[in-house]
């Protein structure tokens, strides 16, 4: 009877057979996601998250939609009703940053007893305004500090961190320009 391996509350086993799979199969890993975006009043929005194109063109979904909201707080003319979108990314990078870095503790069978990351940016919205010209309309800068307690050596954690940098596709997208295409329509 085989027995399951679990570190950090990964199934390792079932990692390396789905990282075997993608090997001898490509089309394994490939995804489309999708998010379903709609104005609500102010700066208040809020997008859904339902459903997601999996391997071979299959649809495929979460086992329940999942609400977003987006505002910015009274300072910025909102009402609070939730993170704004420059926020929101601080989460997305986070969130992606350490389930790369559990995934890969996980496939080394590292043991993390707790995770926590410490986010800032710099945005001045002179540029999202459009006051200024010479102004980046994003942030100026983003800082990411990994705070790891794990059974390993220092030098262990350094590759980690570097290996959660190197292979986090929100890092990525963070980091490296990626083609957005734009298209609007009458409703």
């Amino acid at each position: 009877m085989a027995t399951q391996t679990t570190v950090n509350g990964l199934d390792t086993d079932a990692l390396r057979e789905a990282m075997q799979t993608m090997l001898r199969n490509p089309e394994t890993g490939r995804f489309r996601f999708r998010a379903h975006h709609l104005w609500i009043d102010g700066a208040h929005s809020q997008t859904q998250i339902v459903d997601f194109q999996g391997p071979a063109a299959e649809e495929s979904g979460h086992d329940r939609p999942f609400l977003l909201d987006a505002d910015e707080p009274a300072a910025l003319l909102g009402t609070d009703e939730g993170p704004n979108a420059t926020e929101a990314l601080l989460h997305a990078l986070a969130s992606c940053l350490s389930t790369t870095l559990i995934f890969h503790a996980g496939y080394r069978g590292v043991t993390v007893n707790s995770l926590q990351l410490e986010l800032e940016g710099d945005i001045d919205l002179a540029g999202f305004l459009g006051l200024r010209q010479d102004t980046r309309n994003g942030y100026q800068e983003i800082r990411v500090a990994f705070i790891v307690d794990a059974d390993a050596p220092d030098e262990t954690i350094d590759d980690l961190v570097d290996l959660a940098q190197q292979h986090s596709p929100v890092f990525d997208i963070v980091t490296n320009p990626v083609p957005v295409k734009v298209t609007w329509e009458r409703a």
